[in-house]
């Protein structure tokens, strides 16, 4: 099946046809557009909260009018890709309800003006929504008019493009349907919050992001849940908000609920549910801490904005086992594949080629022990070539986080006329710990971890933190630029 935006986006499911019904008729898939699904919602709790944000609350009622409003000054229609770029918050909320509710595609982004026009240029988006000043046709979020009528949308057309997080390499725009974030997606999400009975999502990572791309369309299309949402994010505010508006999950990246962590015990956090960690590695103590502070599950997920998931609540024993309502895994030549409901259409401007039967390549080297739990070793192409050698990045960064002066670590090559690249090891301190220099490291990993000597770091960089993306997760693009600056 092949979609065309009417600005000239091609976009074509590589999923057989057939593969699609099966999920629909297993009832993996709600077979539903994401606005008719909220519409559901709205009818059944008016009343309910929908969105705790720093303005205060909104209902379902109040969002579903302003959702109306907006929708009514888009003039977007279907075959429309329109841009949001607004902030966390209700806006953003109504803003990514108004373009489902026109029938049209949904490209929620964050960053700078550069990479706001790229972005819209390579999506050959309609509009914009945004408070910006933009050479682009604009929208304000909070803009009101009355004309709109629901439109129907076939639920294995596009519903949103999903932006990566672009730490390593140019941003990808993976196109998803509606029937792959209200089934697959949202598959995962209630497995996630198990038998909670009314979802409280505190989601602490840009609803723009794929991380937290399920708070309109998930948390509140779906479940009829409410979000809970911060402009930015800010330990103590984000603490605060869990002892006054009792959210049940908490969503992060490693580095905020370690954050949190370090002051949960002068908050209440009675309410919390689970912890839930994902968009980078989750180091060892992190894990550990939030366990203790909290009293809770943490639970890890290893997903990406291609469409691979998998969750676990012991990922000291693996990414845990795959689920079906959501994708099965395979491993093909060491690499994991993924294909099921949450599978994305299409790439734009073209992705990873896939296995036959439109299974993603994620680009991670893994395997399936006997138990059938999944472990991801590595990325095959994020890797540090010195002098013939190859060295994983990831494996030396989960070694230095067990040392006790280091809270976060990142490793990144520097060139070398000689062997082409070495290794650079940039790291954040617990606090009132003396940073150890680099004989003292290298002395750390050969002794506790039995490292081989061409895996050592050659290079120290001590940072007061890691530079992080729009998506929470540590830059590489930048901390490479940084660590070539300061050290060659």
């Amino acid at each position: 099946m092949t979609w065309i935006s009417r600005n000239g986006i091609v976009i074509t499911d590589r999923v057989p046809q057939e593969a699609r019904r099966a999920w629909v008729r297993a009832g993996h898939c709600p077979d539903r557009d994401l606005h008719s699904l909220f519409r559901d919602r709205v009818r059944d709790h008016p009343d309910r909260p929908a969105v705790v944000d720093d303005r205060g609350t909104i209902t379902y009622a109040e969002l579903d009018a302003r959702v109306r409003g907006l929708a009514g000054a888009l003039a977007a229609r279907p075959g429309d890709v329109v841009g949001v770029r607004v902030p966390n918050g209700r806006d953003a909320v109504v803003a990514e309800l108004a373009v489902a509710a026109c029938g049209a595609v949904a490209l929620p982004f964050t960053g700078g003006r550069a990479d706001a026009l790229n972005l819209l240029t390579r999506a050959r988006a309609a509009s914009v929504i945004t408070d910006d000043d933009l050479p682009w046709p604009t929208v304000p979020p909070r803009a009101r008019a009355e004309g709109w009528h629901p439109v129907t949308v076939d639920p294995e057309s596009p519903a949103r493009l999903l932006v990566s997080s672009g730490s390593e390499a140019e941003p990808k725009l993976v196109a998803y349907s509606h029937n792959a974030f209200a089934g697959g997606r949202g598959n995962y999400l209630r497995a996630v919050h198990q038998d909670t009975p009314v979802w409280r999502d505190l989601v602490l990572v840009p609803l723009a992001s794929a991380y937290g791309s399920f708070g309109a369309t998930i948390t509140l299309c779906r479940f009829g849940g409410t979000l809970l949402l911060h402009n930015r994010f800010d330990t103590i505010d984000a603490l605060r908000t869990i002892t006054e508006h009792r959210p049940t999950h908490v969503f992060g990246v490693p580095t905020m609920l370690r954050r949190l962590a370090d002051h949960a015990p002068d908050f209440d956090t009675s309410s919390l549910r689970a912890v839930v960690s994902s968009g980078d590695v989750l180091p060892e103590h992190t894990l550990h801490q939030c366990r203790d502070r909290f009293g809770v599950d943490v639970i890890n997920v290893y997903g990406s904005s291609d469409g691979v998931n998998c969750h676990t609540t012991t990922p000291e024993h693996g990414a845990g086992h795959p689920d079906p309502a959501v994708t099965d895994i395979r491993i093909v030549d060491d690499e994991i594949c993924a294909l099921g409901p949450m599978t994305p259409l299409d790439h734009i401007g073209g992705g990873p080629p896939r296995l036959p039967g439109g299974w993603i390549r994620t680009g991670d080297q893994g395997r399936m022990d006997d138990n059938g739990t999944l472990h991801v070793l590595r990325r095959i192409k994020r890797v540090i070539i010195r002098g013939g050698q190859t060295i994983s990045p990831a494996e030396v960064e989960s070694a230095l986080t067990t040392h006790p002066a280091i809270a976060d670590a990142a490793c990144v090559p520097l060139p070398d006329h000689d062997l082409g690249q070495r290794l650079c090891a940039c790291i954040t301190l617990h606090p009132n710990h003396p940073p150890p220099n680099l004989t003292a490291l290298t002395t750390f990993l050969l002794t506790t971890h039995d490292f081989t000597p061409h895996k050592l770091p050659e290079h120290l960089l001590v940072l007061p933190q890691l530079p992080l993306s729009h998506t929470g997760k540590v830059c590489l693009r930048t901390l490479t630029n940084i660590a070539t600056t300061r050290l060659t």
